[in-house]
């Protein structure tokens, strides 16, 4: 074969991975937005309220623990392979899902579509990095990204059509052709050579105990505002689960999470910034709203576009990253962008019923830029400060902590804001009168609506209390990262 043909083939692979990698991330993140926009119709019709959380926590639980152990496994296997069987198993999840005649069904279903996603997530970006230079790595993710913010604009368009003109179960069948024209794309058009072929050993205690850990911990966090005591439990067991995983771990010969990584100070402060920023990150998106909403009277419609805003300028400043990193030591990056971000969420806890609404969206815009930058400049450098037999392991790592900062986060959020209601009820105002106010889509006065707006308002600033103090950590653990201008 001479240069030309090799060029040529190669120029083909790469055409069919970013193709192939970009319909699969708008699969996996459209799945929330487009499953969101259905929640009511699927809890109607199953009779499902009772269980209803289960319907992303099943999805979101499997993710979580199956994503380091698909990590470890395309360190060993190669990517092709695994990624192909989450692509198919996510694929299988979906059209159970839609065909699903039960909520305990569904929620079996969703499970195994999280199992899926637990591949498909981190090798995404695994397979950037193997087949893109790290000066190419950059505009490659900011490509790749298109597809996560493109799934944020139209999912809810799309879920809201299906629902409306077919049914509900149209909403989980739409993924189905996709999947299998990505499974089809993988097995005809990207192949890989193992080097060395590694033997397969599988760290079975490590995975027992991520598992206790994840388990442990999402329950108690769906459990700690209702039933504290059961979720205290469940925090002690997941404490000493990961205890039992460090242990594991650092004794393990061929550990599922390998320790060596996180000798590097610089790669622990990646995982731990992009674990922040994720749990800011579904603060805004939840919270944002729900202060227009209840408290301006903005329709669900105006709410939601604070997040679409957000999402248009994390994709155009993704853009940026790779000029950014060549000329900035990354620290400084981070320090300065998240300080920015710190700055709005700081106007937020001091805001009246005067703050104007404009400002919300400017706030969100803000805060879409410098997850963008921050974001991706994590990813990047988290794949590029291992060695190149761990880059499965480092990314799956990286997808593990922005999702257990999502799901940790929601629940933390959601006990501050109830604490915060309850602490300030009195007379006649109740709990239910509150929550028909922060729910009502109506733009008309709900009785007792001027004494429970600073109820609102204040469990509202004690939310954003809490995304202050996150950011305020992320700024001092990258002061202190030792970190240089990486050098490509």
């Amino acid at each position: 074969m001479n240069e030309k043909e090799s060029l040529h083939q190669d120029h083909n692979k790469r055409w069919v991975i970013m193709t192939a990698v970009f319909i699969a991330t708008f699969m996996t993140s459209v799945e929330v937005t487009i499953v969101t926009t259905a929640l009511p119709s699927i809890i109607s019709e199953l009779h499902g309220l009772a269980f209803q959380s289960w319907i992303m926590s099943a999805y979101l639980l499997m993710t979580a623990i199956t994503t380091p152990i698909y990590g470890k496994l395309a360190d060993t296997l190669g990517r092709r392979n695994v990624f192909q069987w989450g692509v198919i198993v996510f694929t299988l999840g979906s059209c159970l899902s839609g065909l699903a005649p039960s909520i305990l069904i569904l929620i079996f279903a969703r499970a195994i579509q999280g199992i899926g996603a637990g591949a498909v997530m981190p090798l995404t970006f695994t397979i950037i990095a193997d087949n893109f230079s790290f000066k190419e790595r950059a505009n490659v993710l900011a490509f790749n990204n298109t597809a996560w913010g493109l799934s944020a604009l139209v999912g809810p368009l799309i879920g809201g059509f299906l629902v409306d003109q077919l049914s509900w179960h149209w909403v989980f069948f739409v993924n189905v052709p996709l999947g299998l024209f990505v499974a089809l794309l993988v097995w005809l058009g990207y192949h890989e050579k193992v080097e060395g072929k590694q033997k397969l050993t599988i760290d079975w205690l490590g995975i027992t105990w991520l598992t206790v850990f994840l388990v442990g911990l999402l329950l108690a966090i769906q459990f700690i505002d209702t039933k504290p005591l059961p979720a205290l439990g469940l925090f002690i067991i997941a404490f000493i689960g990961l205890g039992l995983l460090v242990r594991q771990e650092r004794r393990f010969t061929d550990p599922l999470m390998s320790p060596k990584m996180f000798h590097s100070a610089t790669f622990t402060i990646q995982i731990a910034t992009a674990m922040i920023l994720s749990g800011v990150l579904i603060g805004y998106q939840v919270y944002f709203p729900i202060w227009l909403q209840s408290l301006y009277h903005v329709s669900a419609t105006g709410a939601g576009l604070v997040v679409t805003s957000s999402s248009i300028m994390w994709l155009l400043a993704s853009f940026a990253v790779g000029t950014l990193i060549a000329k900035y030591v990354p620290k400084w990056i981070a320090v300065s962008l998240i300080g920015v971000m710190l700055i709005g969420y700081v106007c937020l806890i001091f805001a009246g019923h005067s703050f104007p609404v404009w400002a919300f969206y400017v706030i969100a815009m803000l805060n879409g830029t410098g997850m963008g930058i921050i974001i991706s400049m994590n990813t990047i450098l988290s794949q590029h400060l291992v060695p190149t037999n761990m880059v499965g392991s480092a990314t799956s790592i990286l997808t593990l902590g922005r999702s257990l900062g999502q799901t940790v986060m929601a629940g933390i959020y959601g006990a501050i804001l109830n604490f915060v209601i309850r602490l300030q009820l009195h007379g006649e105002l109740t709990f239910a009168k509150v929550n028909r106010v922060i729910s009502s889509k109506q733009r008309l006065p709900i009785p007792n609506q001027a004494a429970i707006d600073p109820i609102v308002l204040t469990a509202l600033h004690m939310v954003f209390v809490a995304v202050v103090a996150m950011l305020i950590v992320a700024v001092i653990i990258n002061w202190l990262d030792p970190n240089k201008k990486i050098v490509k």
